[in-house]
């Protein structure tokens, strides 16, 4: 197995009133709530944690793209990311990812993640997101037109990146008379990519179609096994080749402490400030043509709550986060490897408004206790 560390940025000091006085930690959350003398401190404390994660040992460091939320403070993700090329040295750095959709411009991003892997030294993934549903209200772009502004995003990029320009693009979304960026990136033929999602059919099936790591997010465990299996069906049954467990990542909030009992109280208040108010949208969640009709069919099947439904012991046990002691951690990661095929465990130690001694105690159990014990586990 190998184990990222991903961060949110999350901004912790909502207001004690916050859940009665408030629909929604996005796009329209006052931005009076926000402090900036205050948010120096916590992103430097953001991005010291970041750092020393690789100290500690782990395969990389990821950092995401969110806009006008509570949620996640880091509207530019690979500005985070070139900070860590010059704080870091070895580990590779996840950008999981730019939303495509919701940028003017693909090769602004192809730029901006070639200038990152040139500058590392070839340690950036390059994830791709199509954003979530919230930030199409806060950059006023029509959502229907999401899932192809993402493919021909995606296929310019690519194209700048491997292949010599000058050259012409003509497409339905972006014309450019010369695609030519300079500099190119390092990785040969580009930077690894990653899918992030949230198991829609489509998603799942153009990951498998380029064979690009899947990566599901707060979700059930039997609901990331579903869209696993989706996966490895449609590499064999579609696509004509095996997939891989390294093609598989799982990212599910993990809290460690030195028993079940501690962890479980110490977990609580930080676990709920993430799904019942950074992931509190209100009626922003799924704006019309967002999702086509058979995710949605999917999506509804499913029987899954919402995020503001699930009590504490729901997330647990539906496993939707892993809170325990080591012994107790290890047991559900193997379960939770062997139940979905997938190689590759992306996690933090960081959740919601979690205290600053909580997070360094879980960081440092987590990668002194736990991933020794999983470093060798052949996935299959």
């Amino acid at each position: 197995m190998k184990f990222y560390y991903f961060h949110l940025m999350p901004w912790p000091l909502l207001p004690e009133d916050f859940d009665t006085k408030y629909d929604s930690a996005w796009v329209d959350l006052p931005n009076s709530l926000y402090d900036p003398e205050r948010g120096t401190a916590i992103y430097n404390e953001y991005i010291d944690e970041l750092v020393a994660a690789e100290g500690y040992g782990w395969d990389g460091i990821c950092v995401n793209e969110h806009h006008q939320n509570a949620y996640g403070t880091m509207p530019s993700p690979n500005i985070i990311a070139a900070m860590l090329t010059q704080r870091t040295t070895k580990c590779q750095i996840g950008i999981i990812g730019n939303a495509l959709p919701l940028h003017a411009d693909p090769l602004r991003v192809a730029e901006e993640i070639a200038m990152l892997d040139v500058i590392s030294g070839g340690r950036i993934i390059s994830g791709f997101v199509r954003g979530t549903g919230m930030e199409y209200y806060s950059y006023n772009v029509n959502p229907t037109w999401s899932r192809d502004r993402f493919y021909e995003a995606h296929d310019l990029i690519i194209k700048a990146w491997t292949e010599p320009g000058p050259f012409r693009w003509a497409g339905k979304h972006y014309k450019h008379h010369y695609v030519n960026i300079w500099p190119r990136p390092l990785q040969k033929p580009h930077p690894p990519i990653w899918l992030p999602g949230t198991g829609s059919l489509e998603t799942v099936d153009y990951a498998a179609s380029k064979r690009y790591p899947f990566m599901m997010v707060f979700s059930p465990v039997e609901y990331q096994r579903k869209a696993y299996d989706l996966y490895r069906r449609l590499a064999e049954e579609k696509y004509g080749y095996e997939a891989t467990p390294d093609q598989l990542a799982f990212c599910v909030p993990t809290y460690v402490a030195e028993t079940d009992e501690i962890a479980r109280k110490e977990a609580r208040s930080s676990i709920l400030w993430l799904f019942h108010k950074g992931l509190k949208t209100g009626a922003f969640g799924m704006p019309p043509g967002y999702i086509t009709e058979r995710s949605l069919g999917a999506m509804m099947k499913s029987g899954a709550k919402g995020f503001g439904e699930l009590t504490y012991e729901e997330l647990i046990d539906e496993g939707y986060i892993i809170v325990g002691s080591p012994a107790t951690v290890i047991e559900k990661l193997n379960y939770y490897a062997e139940r979905l095929h997938a190689g590759v465990m992306v996690t933090g130690a960081s959740w919601g408004d979690m205290p600053r001694e909580l997070v360094a105690k879980n960081m440092e159990l987590f990668s002194t206790q736990v991933m020794p014990a999983l470093r060798g586990k052949a996935v299959s």
